[in-house]
C-alpha cells in the first residue's frame, strides 16, 4: 500500500478506491496480466534525454493494463508508435508487446491516469488524484521542452499540473500554447473510435507530430 515515489504510484496505490478495487478483481480473472498502476514509459538514456512527454487519458483494460506498456495492446498504439517511429520519437518495430525492443527516443510517455478505470471513464476526483503523480512525472525532465495531451480530459489535467487556468488553455486539435518553459501541444485521442468515427484521421495525427518535430528542431 506504499507509493513507490513520488512520480509513480506503487503496485497497490490505494487512493482511488474505485480503480484499486476494479484491478484488484482484474488480478481475480487474469492473473497473467500486469493488473496495476502503468508506470512512465522511458528512453533508455533516461529523464534527461526527455525532451517531449505524451499524456494520454488512461491504461485500456486489455491494452496497457494487461501488458504494463503504455498504449501497448490495443489500437490506439498501433496509430501512436506508427507514428512516433516515422517522426523520430521512437526506433525499432512495434508489436504491441512489452518485450518487443521499441524504444523511446527523447520521448516519455504516461498517463492522466495510471490505473484502467471502468469503461475507460475516470471520474473527476480519480483524475484529480492522479495528478499528485503528473506534477512530479513532468517536474523529473530537466530538459523537458514540449507536453502533448492526447484528448480533453489529458489536456485539462495537464493545464493544470502545470499550474495553468483550463480556460486559459482551450483544448483543440492541433493547438500549441506556451505554459511557462514548457509549450503544450493538444491532439484528439488516438483511440479506436476517434478513428472509426472520423474525428481524427491519421493524416491530422501525423500533422501533430510534424508540428512538435519542427519545433523541437528550432
Amino acid at each position: 500500500m506504499t507509493v513507490l515515489s513520488a512520480s509513480e504510484p506503487g503496485r497497490d496505490c490505494p487512493l482511488c478506491p474505485r480503480l484499486h478495487d476494479f484491478i484488484a478483481e482484474w488480478r481475480q480473472r487474469e492473473p497473467s496480466w500486469f493488473n496495476a498502476p502503468v508506470p512512465t514509459f522511458l528512453p533508455p538514456e533516461g529523464d534527461a534525454a526527455v525532451q517531449l512527454l505524451i499524456v494520454g487519458l488512461a491504461p485500456g483494460l486489455r491494452g496497457a493494463n494487461r501488458t504494463g506498456r503504455p498504449f501497448t495492446g490495443d489500437y490506439a498504439g498501433d496509430m501512436l508508435y506508427s507514428t512516433m517511429i516515422s517522426h523520430g520519437f521512437a526506433r525499432g518495430e512495434f508489436k504491441a508487446r512489452p518485450d518487443d525492443g521499441l524504444e523511446l527516443v527523447g520521448t516519455a510517455i504516461t498517463n492522466a491516469v495510471r490505473c484502467v478505470p471502468p469503461e475507460n471513464k475516470p471520474v473527476g476526483a480519480e483524475i484529480a488524484t492522479c495528478r499528485t503523480f503528473l506534477v512530479p512525472t513532468i517536474a523529473r525532465f530537466p530538459n523537458l521542452r514540449a507536453v502533448l495531451a492526447l484528448g480533453s480530459i489529458a489536456h485539462q489535467s495537464t493545464v493544470r499540473a502545470l499550474g495553468g487556468r483550463v480556460a486559459a488553455y482551450p483544448f483543440k486539435h492541433g493547438g500549441q500554447l506556451p505554459a511557462g518553459s514548457i509549450t503544450l501541444f493538444s491532439s484528439y485521442h488516438c483511440s479506436r473510435y476517434n478513428t472509426n468515427t472520423g474525428v481524427l484521421t491519421e493524416a491530422m495525427f501525423v500533422s501533430v507530430f510534424s508540428q512538435i518535430a519542427a519545433f523541437l528542431q528550432k
